[in-house]
């Protein structure tokens, strides 16, 4: 077991680096993940690695350390709704606005794990690029996890990752088999830009999006967190633009920043302003 002062050494260090909130009880997931960590920066169990982070001075522990307990579980086209609104309304509407302004569609994939999430919307748009036209499209990803990101970049996945979500007719098209494993194609996969990002941190410099994606993120920070990364986001979208999440996710309580969008079958919010001025009957500016 391990040692309480030790547990909330280590609560308190993964909420100020990485915006995790464990919360009482969870030891059992610093038990698991936390003994690999020890091992390849070589000190013998938890605390030992408690005790070297209390000394400091290690930027490459600490990061591994995160690492290892905001590695999350994802998979193609997951909980599907959202991608079916994605697909029906987000994206042409963004479409719409984009060519309006002569300017690109830019979707931003905000804790991408190791890529399917952004994948998919990818094969989506390039499902619909007939009705596109010569409409440019960028695709952003990030996330925390320097291991995650690495392999979203390879797009490489085993026989039992394609198999979750991926219908067979888009493994056909935009994979290619690779030994026992599928990797997608060059002409899709060089069509994301990925970059390790902590949401903690300033995204400006990352420009403006018509579509971020931050779906079951949220439910693992506390409520000061939640608000500090919304309304961070929300500054990052363009006028009208949108950020979906997670399907138990909501901002009550957190930010009044942005509102659920009226309608939308998902869990689809916009900045307050734009939509005060739809209720208005206005466009934003």
């Amino acid at each position: 077991m391990i040692a309480p002062d030790d547990y909330k050494f280590l609560s308190e260090l993964l909420r100020a680096q990485s915006g995790l909130s464990l919360g009482p009880g969870k030891e059992y997931l610093l038990e698991s993940r936390l003994p690999a960590v020890a091992d390849a920066h070589g000190v013998s169990g938890i605390p030992s690695l408690v005790r070297a982070l209390r000394i400091g001075g290690n930027s490459g522990l600490v990061k591994d350390v995160c690492d290892a307990m905001t590695t999350g579980e994802t998979l193609f086209f997951r909980d599907n709704t959202p991608f079916t609104v994605f697909k029906e309304s987000l994206f042409p509407e963004a479409v719409a606005r984009a060519k309006a302004s002569s300017r690109p569609l830019r979707i931003w994939s905000a804790a991408c794990s190791t890529g399917q999430e952004v994948y998919s919307l990818a094969m989506i748009a390039d499902e619909l690029g007939p009705k596109l036209g010569d409409q440019r499209i960028e695709f952003f990803a990030t996330d925390f996890s320097t291991p995650t990101v690495a392999k979203a970049k390879q797009g490489l996945y085993r026989q039992l990752e394609v198999q979750r979500g991926l219908p067979i007719q888009m493994l056909l098209k935009y994979f290619t088999k690779v030994d026992d494993c599928f990797q997608v194609k060059d002409s899709l996969r060089n069509r994301v830009q990925f970059r390790e990002h902590n949401l903690l941190n300033p995204c400006s410099s990352f420009g403006q999006f018509d579509i971020i994606f931050l779906r079951n993120v949220l439910i693992y920070f506390d409520v000061p967190t939640k608000r500090a990364v919304l309304e961070r986001l929300a500054k990052s979208l363009v006028p009208n633009g949108v950020i979906v999440l997670g399907g138990t996710e909501n901002t009550l309580g957190v930010t009044d920043s942005i509102v659920r969008r009226v309608g939308c079958p998902t869990a689809v919010y916009q900045r307050a302003e734009d939509a005060a001025a739809v209720a208005a009957g206005r466009s934003a500016a």
